[in-house]
């Protein structure tokens, strides 16, 4: 059986693809790959019935390219799959460990990878207060630092919802946190997450799409598609090996220092690949989709890293 890929369902046309993912449905059905739809909407409202009604049973197994999905929606759509004879390439726990950065962060900080982070779980709606925000962000000690939730920031407000210019500060800190809750809604991903800022050399960041351990693509991150660093992988391939996802991305840039630092890792079925204009614009596409379609057709195993 070969492997095939799980697209989302174009909202006003169910029986099309999202024209978002277009480009990526050509490149998967030009290697030959079967494709099927999923439907995000009610995917997302808990509806999975209705979210595989157009999986064919005993198709697949999958790999799943679309919009993020929190970590509880995925296992339930592994679970509905499962029962319509299908699977997905990478199992729910391997996409919480790659999705959400308290599933990450202590393999790439052992392998001092990544800035300091502490986290704490929270409801939408219900920012911690002032004095958990001030116990919760000593560990950093002082200094400035990053705020976001468990899987994505608010770095386009910048000023108002993520960067703190000193964490001592507990009057700003809260009011950072307070805003970035105010625009997450309830979109808040897990809880919230400080990061220890550290400063990058101007230049964009690169994205890494690995594969089994091995590094399939480099392309530039969707924020800057016009920049594409080339950064030095070695102790990124280790990291990236004892996380044991079979399908991620790292998100690399290049501290003042001249270290190489993953900013951010993400399950690469959810990972978004950088769109450029003009000649040469779906070499990226065309690149991941020919390697993720080569892989062995069975499901994996998931297996979880070891203790720590």
């Amino acid at each position: 059986m070969s492997t095939a890929f799980l697209f989302p369902t174009d909202p006003l046309r169910a029986a099309r693809p999202d024209p978002e993912f277009a480009p990526e449905v050509t490149a998967a059905r030009a290697t030959g790959a079967e494709v099927a739809l999923v439907d995000h909407d009610a995917l997302m409202s808990g509806d999975m019935a209705r979210a595989v009604g157009r999986v064919l049973r005993g198709s697949g197994p999958y790999w799943y390219r679309g919009w993020m999905v929190p970590v509880a929606r995925y296992e339930e759509l592994e679970q509905a799959l499962a029962a319509r004879g299908c699977a997905l390439l990478t199992g729910s726990g391997a996409y919480g460990r790659a999705h959400e950065l308290p599933g990450w962060y202590a393999t790439l900080e052992r392998a001092s990878l990544t800035p300091r982070s502490v986290w704490c779980a929270a409801t939408p709606g219900e920012p911690p207060s002032a004095e958990r925000l001030t116990e919760l962000v000593a560990p950093l000690g002082p200094g400035p630092g990053i705020v976001k939730d468990y899987v994505k920031s608010r770095k386009h407000e910048w000023d108002e919802a993520c960067f703190v210019p000193e964490l001592a500060d507990s009057t700003r800190l809260s009011a950072v946190v307070d805003r970035f809750f105010a625009l997450q809604e309830e979109t808040l991903a897990g809880g919230l997450v400080v990061r220890a800022y550290e400063p990058f050399v101007a230049g964009g960041e690169a994205r890494v799409w690995w594969l089994d351990g091995e590094a399939l693509l480099v392309t530039a991150h969707p924020d800057t598609p016009d920049r594409t660093p080339a950064p030095e992988l070695d102790a990124v391939r280790e990291a990236v090996a004892a996380l044991a996802c079979r399908f991620v991305t790292t998100d690399l840039a290049l501290h003042t220092d001249g270290r190489w630092r993953v900013v951010e890792v993400g399950d690469g079925q959810v990972s978004g690949l950088p769109r450029r204009a003009g000649a040469g614009a779906a070499m990226p596409t065309a690149a991941l989709y020919a390697g993720l379609a080569g892989v062995p057709a069975g499901p994996v195993e998931d297996v979880s890293p070891g203790p720590g």
